[in-house]
């Protein structure tokens, strides 16, 4: 059974737990791997949600986030997208570098990139579309 639901979310990071809950019920109904959605769904899409929030909405409540989901026993497909101006995501600096440790900027991003098998951006860097599969982790595809 696939299921594609799409959601509109104020700027608002006090409501994102509560809608991420959601989005894992609807994977649990499919089958999918709990420990998968309670780690790497919850907290990628939480990420991508603060980001497009704070730094793309520059938590501004009267803009809001859209939130596409498509559910299938295979994957779940998750695009979010903000009003902002976007980013080029290959300029955050990477958080595991002695350097840049101490940073608080690109966090989020890359713990995205960990926990999801696939992560795309636009072009214009304000929508982030991740992909996580059901089953063991497979091989990693990075786009981006």
């Amino acid at each position: 059974m696939n299921r594609e639901l799409t959601f509109t979310l104020p700027s608002d990071v006090r409501g994102i737990q509560r809608f991420v809950d959601v989005l894992l019920g609807h994977g649990h109904g499919l089958g999918f791997d709990p420990g998968r959605l309670r780690l790497n769904l919850r907290v990628g899409v939480t990420e991508a949600l603060t980001n497009a929030m704070l730094y793309g909405n520059r938590g501004d409540v009267r803009r809001t986030v859209a939130v596409h989901a498509r559910f299938s026993r295979d994957e779940i497909v998750i695009r979010v997208t903000d009003e902002g101006m976007g980013f080029d995501p290959e300029d955050v600096p990477d958080p595991t570098t002695p350097t840049n440790r101490r940073r608080v900027h690109g966090r989020g991003i890359y713990l995205i990139r960990q926990l999801m098998d696939r992560v795309e951006y636009n072009d214009l860097g304000n929508s982030v579309e991740m992909r996580l599969t059901n089953g063991p982790a497979g091989p990693i595809q990075r786009v981006s």
